[in-house]
């Protein structure tokens, strides 16, 4: 397994700025931390991310596990001459949630030219597993 290195002047602050007037912003999503190789978030469990019968809702979790693996990879190239979009992406959904948070951590599992592969782990409050979800990223040249 490679390192990512985060290099790159980035601040949290960045990222929520960056984030702003998107679904990330909307839904409540709330980068904590950014690691030498990983980025983790947290998304409240409220009525912006329920689904009827009151449970975190399955598209919540990928929207907060899409949101960390694209922003990991958009870290992590030039976004002067590149850009990332997701290309495919995959969940179990292990436990419910009903309230609180969720936090997620994404880590690399391929870094390519052309793609990334990452690893998100959504844990509750009690760093219980609710969802483990794999996102890949394409890697696109800007014209």
């Amino acid at each position: 397994m490679q390192a990512v290195m985060f290099d790159k002047d980035i601040r949290l602050t960045d990222l929520q700025e960056f984030s702003k007037n998107t679904m990330v912003d909307h839904l409540g999503i709330e980068f904590l931390e950014l690691g030498e190789d990983y980025i983790r978030a947290k998304m409240p469990v409220d009525r912006r991310t329920h689904q009827p019968m009151g449970l975190l809702h399955g598209g919540a979790s990928l929207a907060l596990a899409e949101t960390l693996g694209s922003v990991a990879s958009s870290i992590i190239i030039d976004m002067e001459r590149f850009f990332c979009v997701g290309l495919e992406i995959n969940a179990n959904h292990v436990k419910s949630a009903r309230s609180g948070f969720v936090y997620g951590k994404a880590s690399p599992i391929h870094l390519g030219k052309k793609t990334h592969v990452w690893d998100i782990r959504i844990v509750n409050d009690r760093d219980e597993l609710v969802c483990i979800s794999r996102l890949t990223v394409a890697v696109i040249k800007k014209k």
